[in-house]
């Protein structure tokens, strides 16, 4: 069929994606906008797996502050060449996930980063809560790895769902940036930081402290 020139120029605006690739996803979906770019982000999220694995050395450093300076974040996220990292694409990335740590407070950027301490604890619990059901082991298991599936994804940045867009989580948020700016991305590390977080528990432990020396 014969793709009109109206139609490749939505599809870029739209996708950002090349005129030959837009020519190629309209053929493929028949001339369907909403096809054509489902089509894209399916082959830029495949070329982008395969971009992931590359070495990325470079990119910034941003600072994001929130709710009247009462919440703030660091925030260091890698790409492999500096005139990347220089591209409004890059920095708008950067900024979402920087304000998504500020709204959702997640404490490592993935799995791997989660103590072994802290998920040996964690099991602990919910073998716990699971046994009180009286269903049997093997059920009970199941129950354990479903409730550690759900503390990865509410504590790990990569899983969570995007506060902008929950039907996507942060990890596809970047491939999808990986496919769009053609080089690997990745988040290395950040810190959150809250006025008065832990303040009150530090002057409780203070106040035990004193009365126990006092007793």
């Amino acid at each position: 069929m014969e793709i009109s020139a109206t139609a490749v120029k939505e599809l870029r605006e739209k996708t950002g994606a090349g005129i030959m690739d837009c020519k190629k996803a309209l053929a493929e979906s028949k001339g369907d906008i909403e096809n054509a770019t489902t089509y894209l982000r399916e082959k830029g999220l495949a070329a982008a797996q395969k971009k992931a694995s590359r070495a990325a050395s470079e990119g910034i450093v941003t600072a994001y502050i929130h709710s009247g300076g009462r919440v703030g974040v660091l925030l260091e996220v890698n790409c492999e060449t500096d005139f990347v990292a220089k591209t409004d694409g890059f920095a708008s990335l950067v900024k979402d996930i920087a304000m998504h740590i500020a709204a959702m407070s997640p404490l490592y950027v993935n799995r791997n980063e989660v103590p072994a301490g802290v998920m040996e604890k964690e099991k602990e619990i919910y073998a716990v809560q699971a046994r009180e059901s009286g269903k049997p082991e093997q059920v009970i298991r199941k129950m354990v790895e479903g409730k550690v599936e759900k503390f990865f994804k509410e504590v790990c940045l990569l899983e969570q769902p995007f506060v902008k867009n929950p039907d996507m989580t942060i990890e596809k948020l970047v491939m999808e940036a990986i496919a769009r700016l053609g080089e690997n991305i990745s988040v290395r590390r950040f810190s959150r930081f809250k006025v008065g977080e832990g303040l009150e528990k530090k002057s409780k432990d203070f106040a035990t402290e004193v009365a126990a020396a006092q007793a």
